[in-house]
């Protein structure tokens, strides 16, 4: 994977080069609501659909924490002073819960381009130092997903949980927050 970063006035902006993908992404924080906004754009550079685990999962749908078709809200985790967000397909959790939380993905036709967006509150008191924001895609494989669901011009479809062993995690440079910039 290689990145070019540049920022500008109202937002930084970087793009990822994956295999068969490309992900352009803006960041923009505003440091007195601790809010950080990613806009993005995944074009589909190869031969065959992708998958975008972007949409949550099935558990957080059924719940009605998450609305149909909707960019999922992030997962985070702290790595030191640094904060990383995450859209990606996650493993069956150990012990199996009752109700799992099975990947939902968009498919993304060969040759096409998605956009989303989303917003992300910053927890505790003290803003991170750097943030990284990655999206996990896989090549779509029929036998991998199930239950297609056409929402306004998007397809959702469940996976399977040997997905998050194969995707691919297109991540975003570090975000440095005091500069309002990517590292490059």
């Amino acid at each position: 994977m290689s990145a070019s970063t540049h920022a500008s006035s109202a937002a930084a902006k970087t793009q990822v080069q994956g295999q068969g993908a490309e992900l352009a992404a803006s960041f923009a924080y505003d440091p007195a609501k601790r809010v950080l906004r990613v806009d993005y754009r995944l074009r589909n550079t190869g031969a065959q659909a992708l998958a975008v685990f972007d949409r949550g999962d099935r558990h957080a749908l059924a719940s009605g924490r998450q609305k149909a078709g909707a960019i999922a809200a992030p997962t985070s985790r702290s790595v030191g002073d640094d904060v990383v967000l995450e859209h990606i397909a996650l493993p069956l959790p150990r012990p199996a819960p009752v109700s799992p939380p099975t990947p939902l993905a968009a498919k993304l036709a060969a040759g096409a381009q998605s956009n989303g967006h989303f917003e992300f509150a910053l927890p505790g008191l003290q803003a991170p130092k750097r943030l990284r924001w990655c999206l996990g895609v896989a090549a779509f494989a029929e036998a991998d997903f199930n239950s297609p669901e056409q929402v306004g011009d998007v397809e959702i479809w469940r996976a399977s949980f040997a997905v998050a062993e194969r995707q691919q995690t297109l991540c975003t440079p570090w975000f440095d927050v005091a500069r309002m910039a990517f590292e490059s």
